[in-house]
C-alpha cells in the first residue's frame, strides 16, 4: 500500500531512540534541508531484508542530491533488542546510513507505525510526504524521491537482489508467514496439540498436509517461540515455495548447534539454501534468520525437516520466498 500524503504530517521526534548506529542521534533540525527516507525493519523480517536492495541503491543514488536514509531498527522478538546482534547485521548488510535502535517502539509510536518494513519519505522542510508499507511499488516510491529532490523523471534503479534477498517467486509462493510459538501458532499438526510452557515429547504424524508444521522430541513450547530440550528434535513442515527461512536462536550462551536438513527425506542438493550446504549440513551460530532451502527450477510440494544435534534451539517463525 502507497499513500502520497498532503503538508500535514511533520517528523516527529527521535529521541526515543535507544541507541544510534552510524551516526550521532540525530533530530529532525539535523536533516532539516534534506530529503529523508525512514525505512523501518527488523533484521531478522524476510519482508524487510528483500527491500534492503532498493534503499542501498536509493541511498547511493540520489546521496549526492540531497537524500538520507534513516534505518530504524524496531524488535518484533524479545532477542532482537540486543544491540550488539543489530551492529553485526547492520555491518554484514552494507548498512551504511544511520541506524536508531528503537528496542522501546518509542519512534514506532511517534510515527503511527504497524508494519515491518515500512517506508516514510519527508521532504526539505520535514514534512512527511508519502508512506509505503511492506514489499513493492519500489517504482513508485522512487518517482517520489525524485519529486521531492527536485530532479527530471530517470529510470528506474535496476536491482538484483542475492541469497535471501533475493526478490520471491510470487507465482509459487503458495505458503504462508508461520509463527512458532503459542501465541500465534496455526497449523500445528503433532500429537497432543499446542502445549503452553511445558517441556513435551512431541511426535510428528506419517504425513503432512500442505502448510502443516510439527516438532519432533523434547521441546517446550513457549509464547513466541519453540525451545529445544534435548538433542535429535526435528522440525517438519510441508511447503510450496521456492525458498524457506527460519528464525533461529542459540539459548543462552550454548555453543553452535549443528543442523541437518532434508527435503522429502534427502539431502537438498542444488536446493540448499545460504546456510546450508549441498548435504544439508549447517549450523546454528549467531541470531538470525536463516534461509535453508533455495530449489531452482520447479517448486512443488515438499517437506522441509530440520533435525538439530544438539539441544538450546530457539526458533520463532517460518518464512517462504
Amino acid at each position: 500500500m502507497t499513500t502520497i500524503l498532503r503538508r500535514e504530517s511533520r517528523i516527529p521526534s527521535l529521541a526515543g531512540a535507544t541507541r544510534w548506529l552510524n551516526s550521532e542521534p540525530l533530530g529532525p533540525a539535523d536533516v532539516q534541508g534534506r530529503v529523508v527516507l525512514f525505512d523501518f525493519g527488523t533484521y531478522t523480517c524476510i519482508n524487510w531484508l528483500r527491500t534492503l536492495p532498493y534503499v542501498r541503491a536509493w541511498a547511493e543514488r540520489y546521496r549526492e542530491h540531497g537524500l538520507i536514509v534513516v534505518g530504524i531498527q524496531t524488535p518484533e522478538f524479545e532477542f532482537e533488542r540486543n544491540v550488539e546482534s543489530v551492529r553485526r547485521e547492520v555491518r554484514a548488510r552494507k548498512i551504511d546510513w544511520p541506524v536508531a535502535v528503537d528496542n522501546d517502539y518509542e519512534l514506532w509510536q511517534a510515527f503511527g507505525n504497524r508494519f515491518w518494513p515500512a517506508l516514510y519519505l519527508a521532504d526539505r522542510d520535514g514534512v512527511i510526504r508519502h508512506r509505503h508499507f511492506g514489499e513493492g511499488q519500489y517504482e513508485q516510491s522512487e518517482q517520489v524521491i525524485q519529486q521531492l529532490l527536485g530532479l527530471p523523471s530517470q529510470d528506474p534503479v535496476t536491482v538484483a537482489g542475492d541469497g535471501d534477498e533475493a526478490e520471491p517467486d510470487w507465482a509459487r509462493l503458495n505458503s504462508p508467514e508461520t509463527y512458532l510459538g503459542y501465541d500465534r501458532t496455526e497449523n500445528f499438526a503433532s500429537s497432543g496439540g499446542v502445549g503452553r510452557g511445558e517441556a513435551r515429547a512431541y511426535a510428528a504424524p506419517d504425513r503432512l498436509g500442505l502448510n502443516r508444521w510439527a516438532l519432533s522430541g523434547d521441546w517446550t513450547m513457549e509464547r513466541e517461540r519453540v525451545t529445544l530440550n534435548a538433542a535429535g528434535g526435528r522440525i517438519s513442515f510441508r511447503f510450496e515455495a521456492r525458498d524457506l527461512h527460519l528464525v533461529l536462536r542459540r539459548a543462552g550462551q550454548s555453543e553452535p548447534v549443528p543442523f541437518r536438513v532434508l527435503l522429502d527425506g534427502e539431502a537438498p542438493g542444488a536446493a540448499h539454501g545460504v546456510y546450508a550446504d549441498a548435504e544439508g549440513n549447517g549450523r546454528l551460530e549467531d541470531d538470525r534468520m536463516y534461509q535453508l532451502v533455495r530449489q531452482p527450477g520447479r517448486a512443488d510440494e515438499r517437506t522441509f525437516e530440520i533435525t538439530f544435534l544438539a539441544a538450546g534451539v530457539e526458533a520463532y517463525v517460518v518464512t517462504f520466498g
